[in-house]
């Protein structure tokens, strides 16, 4: 399967490289606004260098691709609008259309937590403590952005669904409202919190380092299980629109997993509760 992926070298597509790149069935095709390092891990793959804002480079990488990963755009809850328009608004639907004018089977697109972010913005830190959540999100759910940034992944989700259901492609479009994808240095739990430390917010062990580690015990999903999640989405092949929760099987979670469980079989490993200090 050959398979365009976008915003290839953040945190969440250099997970789907490490867990993905070597594997028989895929053959990938990588694009990011800039070249990787010629040092770094990544230096040796090769790159479409481009802008998902620019409708022709995007059609012209997905000519004669299976798939798409799309998880190129603008990341920050603390946008404003014009931040997101051009690389989340128009980006999808640059993505959407050249999936559909190279007639690509299957796009995965990389939505948001924030989609439904005011959820844990009326219940924190409350909602972070306890050994299970005291409620489930789920793609039934009324969504409630948080942001403009949500709100542009929300808009990503519908146009999803407008392309699967008014168009003969893409054939699938499954939208992962990733909740928190870390780079190596940091997949772990006590992720967000270590990496606070190393930028001198505050020291291990204070009330602000025990907050994260105890919200990132229910958002992690660790590298392993976001790459078993993309291969999932890959694999299926039952046509449609559908919504997961990107999240690992973590006891204190608040979104479910059920949908990615009994739609594409996904079977997380990690669980944030297995942890009780970072790796040494």
């Amino acid at each position: 399967m050959n398979v365009l992926l976008t915003g290839a070298y953040g945190r969440c597509g250099t997970a789907i490289i490490d867990q993905l790149h070597d594997e028989p069935d895929y053959e990938f095709t990588y694009l990011d606004r800039e070249e990787p390092d010629e040092s770094s891990t990544y230096g040796d793959h090769d790159t479409v260098v481009a802008d998902v804002a620019d409708g022709l480079a995007v059609r012209e990488a997905a000519a004669d691709q299976d798939a798409m990963i799309h998880l190129a755009g603008y990341p920050f809850t603390d946008g404003t609008w014009d931040d997101v328009h051009q690389p989340n608004i128009i980006g999808v639907l640059n993505a959407l259309e050249a999936a559909r004018e190279a007639e690509l089977e299957t796009v995965v697109f990389a939505s948001s937590n924030h989609v439904m972010g005011m959820y844990e913005a009326e219940n924190a830190p409350d909602l972070y403590y306890g050994s299970e959540a005291p409620f489930q999100l789920s793609h039934e759910d009324p969504v409630r952005p948080d942001s403009y940034y949500g709100v542009s992944k929300s808009f990503g989700e519908d146009l999803c669904r407008y392309y699967v259901e008014n168009y003969e492609y893409p054939k699938r479009a499954h939208a992962i409202r990733i909740c928190s994808v870390r780079m190596p240095e940091y997949d772990h739990p006590y992720g967000d919190a270590e990496h606070g430390v190393d930028d001198g917010e505050y020291e291990r062990g204070s009330d602000e380092y025990e907050q994260q580690v105890a919200r990132m015990k229910g958002m992690w999903q660790s590298r392993r299980d976001f790459g078993h999640m993309i291969d999932c989405c890959l694999q299926t092949d039952e046509a449609g629109f559908e919504i997961f929760s990107g999240v690992s099987d973590n006891d204190r979670r608040w979104y479910s997993i059920e949908n990615a469980r009994e739609t594409i079989g996904y079977e997380p490993q990690d669980n944030g509760e297995e942890w009780d200090a970072p790796p040494e």
